[in-house]
């Protein structure tokens, strides 16, 4: 496997973000992960990784770079990161307030600049790309699939947060728009996705132009795909990658004879 940092041009400055992809047989579909409210770090980095090692030219961009470098991890005994919900009321504050100015057109203009890099002689095949994301970045999945319908075709939005809100900029309001495909996973025990709103997302999706499946992972929590959390749920986590991969395979096979 090959690994670097680059910083990517974008209207708002320089995006850094982490790029890895085999180093044999190339070109390669292109998968974007979105970052959660912690940001970048090495357990999405080792994400990343998974994904590339079969194929894939996978990137991991600090979306939170019109900040500075934001960098939170609060660990347990058992080295695990602690869940937002365990923290106590200060830090749990210092934690979100970065996501809170990071925007959902943000984060799809920020999207349009790696299209952008990706067609500048990277080892990229053109066409469709995939995307997977967690926690916020479950909803930015939505957003660029909802506005990059012709590029972003087989997202992933693991506890996603806000899809559906009174907000101006749901992503909901873009349904109609979604292309490809679309998977979510949920947990059973989430307050930023209730099982009303999962049900509900369900009834908005089935009637557009999307390939849309998801699946409840009983007793699981919100923030339960993450490896290194107090919270994993590695059976739900497995059953997540298993719909990913199948949906990568179809949308955004990784070799072609």
């Amino acid at each position: 496997m090959r690994e670097r940092f680059v910083e990517i041009a974008t209207p708002s400055g320089r995006m850094e973000t982490f790029v890895t992809h085999p180093e044999q047989d190339g070109p390669f579909p292109p998968v974007i992960i979105y970052m959660d409210i912690w940001g970048v770090r090495e357990e999405l980095f080792e994400i990343a990784r998974r994904v590339g090692t079969v194929g894939y030219y996978c990137m991991v961009p600090d979306l939170y770079y019109r900040q500075g470098k934001v960098r939170h991890e609060f660990r347990d005994a058992q080295n695990r990161m602690i869940s937002l919900h365990a923290l106590d009321e200060e830090r749990k504050q210092e934690v979100i307030a970065p996501g809170r100015r990071l925007s959902n057109q943000m984060v799809v203009d920020d999207t349009g600049a790696i299209l952008d890099f990706l067609g500048r002689g990277e080892p990229v095949r053109p066409g469709g790309v995939g995307t997977i994301g967690y926690c916020m970045g479950g909803r930015h999945v939505m957003c660029v699939a909802g506005q990059l319908p012709d590029r972003i075709i087989a997202g992933a939005s693991l506890h996603g947060t806000s899809l559906i809100s009174d907000a101006a900029d749901s992503p909901h309001h873009l349904v109609k728009q979604l292309r490809g495909e679309l998977y979510c996973g949920f947990a059973e025990h989430d307050p930023y996705a209730p099982m009303y709103m999962v049900k509900e997302l369900d009834e908005l999706l089935r009637p557009c132009p999307v390939a849309y499946r998801y699946a409840v992972h009983k007793g699981a929590q919100h923030g339960y795909a993450l490896p290194n959390r107090d919270i994993f749920d590695a059976q739900g986590a497995a059953r997540d990658w298993e719909m990913i991969f199948a949906m990568f395979h179809r949308r955004i096979p990784p070799y072609r004879a």
